[in-house]
């Protein structure tokens, strides 16, 4: 998906069952970010003592929640946006499919600013390959027209990068007054 999102995507497009995608690969994925954000935690705040561990299992539910919750808001909201904005049929199955392979590029920054929290900058900037994945995606997956696929590319490919983003911001305010 990385290298060619083209020929990814078509490949996809033939898979029948698109509820797959949960099991094959967004959730290890979001497995491999939380053991990614776990260990880079120990690496960073050391291994010694009870409060290293509970700073690295708190960080790693934040990526778990934000991750998950992301996915399945922008999903939800991307289908929303397709039936009402484009005049899409309301296909959640196929929108969770589309949604979950284009998540491929925040997986990564998460993966990498997990075990090396200092590329941070990296990262962000990486986030924004993923207008490229869903450009390439929106044709073959979503069947949008040719003069609304750069609208609906822009807006999908915001609601991937802010909903988790948005879900990890509230989810770490709601840990700080909680504590």
């Amino acid at each position: 998906m990385i290298s060619s999102p083209a020929k990814a995507w078509e490949e996809i497009r033939l898979q029948e069952d698109k509820r797959k995608v949960l099991a094959a690969f967004v959730y290890p994925m979001i497995g491999l970010c939380a053991l990614s954000v776990f260990l880079g935690s120990l690496f960073t705040n050391g291994w010694g003592g009870p409060e290293s561990f509970q700073v690295a299992m708190t960080q790693c539910c934040v990526a778990i929640v934000a991750l998950f919750g992301g996915y399945f808001l922008a999903a939800y909201c991307i289908n929303e946006i397709g039936v009402r904005m484009f005049g899409l049929k309301s296909d959640m199955a196929l929108v969770s499919q589309f949604a979950g392979y284009s998540l491929v590029v925040l997986f990564l920054a998460y993966i990498i600013t997990g075990l090396l929290p200092t590329f941070g900058l990296i990262a962000l900037l990486l986030q924004f390959y993923i207008i490229y994945v869903v450009w390439e995606g929106v044709p073959v997956m979503m069947q949008v027209k040719e003069k609304a696929r750069l609208k609906y590319t822009l807006i999908t490919s915001a609601l991937l990068i802010a909903c988790p983003l948005l879900i990890s911001f509230v989810f770490n305010k709601l840990l700080f007054v909680l504590n």
